[in-house]
């Protein structure tokens, strides 16, 4: 074995973690906060650039440690702005990582496992298969490289202002991984980001949504994308585990916590599939239950499906059904189209289809495998 696989990436812990590992080596547990500083504040993987930790140390961790982020195999930019990273992973797969950039803000879009196992029927990530799931480091490590090839926080400009959990796979199947990456992007320490400007997006995993409750502050978006449970089991065989009352009670139960205001309710619009009016009350009355925001998505085309996208007019006439029931509804910008980088079209590269089966039997027995 090569000393290279044995040092352990930084980028993998949390500030619990790393100051667990610098009294594991007989260190004081404040190294962690001068650590963490480097890293995450000057975007740094070299040990020697630490100037503030002895010589000493600097050489010790040389040997024992690393900060090693997903490796960047091609770049795409849109007409739009929007950069799409292919990152490469050890053993050949791949995942995808968007930026997309607005006045005042810059969203970053991380992946949480290789492909995806939960089969939704109008995603192109779905179509790939699964692998496995991504580390920690390799989840923080999009949010770190991004943040390093941005110039995030350099001359006092903040690249990255929100970062939602919404690229390839289902963040609440990698409980173990997400956890920590979420609190770096939270602490002060870390990426710094407010509650509100870090966002999961879930299929329904309600285990999932009950323990993000307690462990840490973010904000919470579920993939509804029908109001009714025939039609969302179709749409997203999840619900067969967890069906809409149910996750509608852990939703509730969400943003008991006076912190989580809301949830935001993400409703793709398909064509003749999940846009009628009468889908728009069903809609209306269902959220009115929970204290929600309504993010409507036009379908995003990918080679093979079978949808289409519903027409604009159709798209603002339910969206005026939904606001009339007294929701607050909006419609998101379709962005990246042109590299396939807007929403339901992240592909990666995926390796392992065999393993499909299983996690989706263990999606439907508890939060991971």
């Amino acid at each position: 074995m090569s000393a290279e696989s044995t040092r352990i990436n930084l980028l993998d812990l949390d500030e619990n973690g790393l100051r667990a590992f610098f009294v594991s080596i007989g260190e004081k547990p404040f190294r962690a906060q001068q650590v963490l500083k480097w890293m995450y504040h000057h975007q740094l993987d070299d040990f020697q650039a630490m100037t503030d930790l002895s010589l000493d140390l600097r050489q010790r961790l040389q040997l024992l440690a690393e900060v090693r982020a997903p490796e960047v195999l091609r770049e795409q930019k849109s007409q739009d702005g929007t950069i799409k990273w292919l990152l490469g992973l050890p053993g050949g797969n791949a995942v995808e990582t968007v930026f997309i950039p607005e006045p005042g803000r810059g969203t970053l879009c991380v992946s949480s496992q290789v492909g995806c196992a939960l089969n939704c029927r109008f995603c192109s990530t779905a179509t790939q298969g699964f692998s496995r799931n991504l580390t920690t480091a390799e989840i923080i490590g999009q949010v770190w490289l991004a943040a390093k090839m941005l110039g995030h926080e350099r001359n006092g400009r903040r690249a990255i202002t929100n970062v939602v959990m919404m690229g390839m796979g289902e963040p609440l199947l990698n409980y173990e991984s997400v956890l920590p990456a979420l609190r770096l992007m939270r602490d002060d320490l870390g990426f710094g980001l407010a509650s509100k400007r870090v966002t999961v997006s879930t299929a329904g995993m309600v285990p999932g949504i009950r323990q993000l409750r307690e462990d840490v502050d973010v904000a919470l978006a579920v993939s509804l994308h029908a109001p009714e449970d025939r039609l969302r089991t179709e749409l997203v065989p999840l619900n067969r585990k967890y069906p809409i009352d149910v996750l509608m009670q852990a939703c509730r139960e969400y943003v008991s916590d006076r912190r989580k205001r809301s949830v935001t309710f993400e409703y793709t619009l398909m064509q003749g599939v999940n846009d009628h009016p009468e889908h728009a009350r069903m809609l209306a009355k269902l959220l009115r239950t929970v204290p929600s925001k309504l993010n409507l998505i036009p379908f995003n085309p990918f080679p093979g499906t079978g949808y289409r996208c519903s027409t604009s007019r159709r798209i603002a006439a339910f969206q005026e059904i939904v606001m009339s029931g007294g929701l607050i509804a909006t419609v998101r910008k379709t962005r990246g189209e042109d590299i396939d980088a807007a929403c339901g079209q992240l592909v990666g590269r995926v390796q392992d289809r065999t393993r499909r089966s299983a996690r989706l039997k263990a999606a439907m027995t508890g939060v991971s495998e």
